[in-house]
């Protein structure tokens, strides 16, 4: 082979493989948000009402429940004995109380299944919402819990219109962090998994969501530490407040639908490969 065509060669062979190795560090263009359901309603009248039915007993009982809860989720779809969310919450609730050496009375029972099914949205949910929603992304809720839980929770806290999407993983019949439930976000908006922000209520659903594909932000509520599962969400905030801002500063926007003035974001008609180079980092 002649020098020039060696010169000719090396040169085709780094332009292609050039926009490959681009693409592989460089967060592409985001064009939808889902979120899990729990980073919108809020749980924590739970506490309460467990502390008025048992005094002094009451933490005790919140924290064996909800471990046990997602444990049984976990438990369910990797046996492939799928129950839904509800079921699953009442299941969990009879063993924490066993387990303590409680005795729930009807009442108690369900007063505090009920708080699960008349979810009080976060307070900043509706205002950080209306400010994505402007941005021109698409919005989703994307969760272990019901449709039914999903949509009665939107209604009684007047988000409607917010969402392009919700969808439950009981359509699949599998909970987060199987792959199957953290595959309806891209079946259903029809976009690539690396297009839609994931953005989780718990460490470990941050960890599922970054194993699956998606760039992830965690709303860390209560400061929770961060899992040790060797997979880290690419934003981390106290609240819905900070995705915003997150999404302000880091993301590069799409035309998911029109883009107005809502979050200053940049919309680039350059062609593929430069639409690449100019995008910001996660």
């Amino acid at each position: 082979m002649n020098i020039a065509r060696r010169s000719l060669l090396a040169l085709t062979v780094g332009a292609l493989a050039a926009p490959r190795l681009f693409a592989q560090t460089t967060a592409p263009r985001l064009r939808a948000i889902a979120l899990d359901g729990l980073v919108v309603f809020d749980t924590r009248r739970v506490q309460t009402v467990a502390e008025e039915r048992l005094p002094g007993r009451g933490a005790a009982l919140v924290t064996a429940w909800r471990s046990r809860q997602f444990e049984y989720q976990w438990l369910r779809t990797t046996g492939e004995q799928y129950a839904d969310f509800l079921s699953v919450t009442d299941d969990s609730l009879e063993f924490a109380a066993r387990s303590l050496g409680l005795e729930l009375s009807a009442e108690t029972r369900a007063a505090l299944l009920d708080v699960y099914v008349t979810l009080d949205a976060w307070p900043d949910a509706r205002p950080a919402l209306g400010a994505l929603r402007e941005s021109g992304l698409q919005l989703a809720l994307l969760s272990n819990m019901t449709a039914k839980m999903l949509n009665d929770g939107i209604a009684r806290a007047e988000l409607g219109g917010l969402f392009d999407q919700v969808l439950s993983t009981d359509t699949v019949r599998a909970f987060k962090p199987a792959p199957r439930a953290y595959a309806l976000g891209p079946s259903v908006l029809g976009l690539p998994a690396e297009s839609i922000l994931f953005v989780a209520s718990a460490g470990w659903d941050a960890a599922g969501a970054r194993w699956f594909g998606y760039p992830t932000y965690w709303v860390n509520r209560s400061a929770a530490p961060a899992e040790h599962l060797g997979a880290h969400a690419d934003g981390v905030g106290p609240d819905l407040d900070s995705l915003v801002r997150y999404v302000r500063d880091h993301a590069t926007i799409g035309s998911a639908r029109s883009t107005p003035a809502g979050l200053a974001v940049a919309a680039s008609l350059l062609d593929p490969i430069q639409d690449r180079e100019r995008s910001l980092m996660f």
